[in-house]
């Protein structure tokens, strides 16, 4: 017997095979990544996808079973990305803790506009699983800009409503952005803080029980 062998570190042939199937899969979704973010879905077929991919029809069907179901892994690999980047920083105090959440998204949002479009122009028409996906996204935006704004998760729903209108109207932005980057990232992430400070604001004046963070009107 050998070493590895004795010490139980040897790496047997199926773990072998689960990792190239890994890498596999998630090739395949970088790809159509892309793909699904320059063209709409009803204009590619499975045979436009495995030719882009320069790979057999049968082994995307192997891995994802159908184009919908290629399309659903594409968004949920991008959601998972996007959420760890805008969500990070539990230990920063709160108006750090905002101003870290905004400038991650617009990073994530740089660095993969493909993924980002996907996300957030979608391409399966109304689609209530894509929509769900999306729906969660902000919902845990919205969740991470209350807990740096007020501490909690849990808030009352004109300051969820609040919050969440701002947040639609970050994605739009952005994605103009990433279209038109004539604003540094850091004017951009500037000038969405301060658009936060407003809602927060204007959240406070019509719901007195959520008062905006102090340092952040100093900040915004």
């Amino acid at each position: 017997m050998n070493t590895s062998e004795q010490s139980g570190t040897a790496t047997r042939p199926g773990a072998r095979g689960t990792e190239r199937s890994a890498a596999r899969r998630a090739e395949l979704i970088a790809i159509g990544r892309k793909l699904f973010a320059d063209r709409p879905y009803d204009a590619l077929s499975m045979d436009d996808i495995a030719r882009h991919a320069r790979v057999a029809k049968g082994l995307i069907y192997y891995y994802f079973h159908s184009k919908r179901g290629y399309y659903l892994a594409i968004v949920h690999d991008s959601v998972a990305t996007l959420v760890s980047f805008a969500a990070s920083g539990h230990e920063l105090p709160p108006v750090e803790r905002l101003q870290r959440t905004i400038d991650g998204y617009l990073r994530y949002a740089e660095h993969n506009q493909a993924a980002f479009r996907a996300i957030v122009s979608g391409g399966v028409g109304f689609d209530a699983e894509v929509q769900a996906i999306r729906d969660s996204v902000r919902e845990v935006i919205v969740q991470t800009l209350a807990e740096g704004s007020y501490g909690r998760a849990g808030i009352p729903p004109l300051a969820r409503m609040g919050l969440l209108a701002w947040v639609c109207s970050v994605e739009g932005a952005t994605l103009d952005w990433i279209s038109h980057p004539e604003l540094p990232r850091e004017s951009m992430c500037a000038l969405l803080v301060r658009t936060l400070g407003g809602t927060l604001r204007a959240i406070e004046e019509l719901d007195p029980s959520c008062r905006a963070p102090g340092p952040a009107r100093r900040a915004v």
